[in-house]
């Protein structure tokens, strides 16, 4: 009887132990996936006021993972990128004009970017994060998959200025 109970529990334990390292695995592919920042934004129409409403095209060899990418990929894109407009939605020009700006505040981007990092708060999925048909193609090995996010830009201005990444809108004239 003891020994049955000394199996059940290394048996439960090391389920366990597969699924945080299965986890864990996942996240690193997750991270592999979008470490070189490809991704592509369009402007979806105006959001309400202070925020981009936003489709964003983004690469992976799952499908779920290019989804949850995109809020990571929206942030970084309106920091880094801005977007192009389109007939009766404007562009955005980036956050930033410091192009070597990310390298230069690794210190306070990696931990913002980290998967459950601070940008989480400035970005939602709409529509549940549901992907139309035509927003989910096969290129090759992966998928480039199209969800359309809002993005609070406002707040997320305001939480870079106040740490001193980038300038306060009217500074520095």
């Amino acid at each position: 009887m003891e020994t049955i109970k000394k199996q059940t529990t290394l048996l439960v334990l090391m389920l366990f132990c597969f699924s945080v390292l299965g986890h864990a695995q996942a996240k690193r592919k997750a991270n592999k996936d979008t470490e070189a920042w490809r991704y592509e934004i369009e402007a979806i129409q105006t959001g309400v006021q202070g925020t981009y409403l936003i489709k964003v095209w983004s690469y992976s060899k799952k499908p779920d993972v290019a989804i949850e990418q995109a809020k990571k990929n929206a942030v970084h894109g309106v920091i880094f990128k801005g977007f192009a407009g389109k007939q009766g939605v404007p562009g955005q020009q980036a956050l930033t004009s410091n192009v070597n700006l990310e390298q230069e505040k690794a210190d306070f981007f990696e931990p913002f970017f980290d998967n459950g990092g601070k940008y989480m708060k400035f970005v939602a999925v709409t529509n549940d994060g549901a992907v139309a048909a035509e927003d989910r193609m096969k290129i090759g090995k992966e998928y480039k998959i199209g969800v359309i996010v809002s993005v609070n830009v406002s707040a997320l201005r305001k939480d870079l200025e106040d740490a001193g990444i980038i300038k306060k809108l009217g500074g520095g004239f």
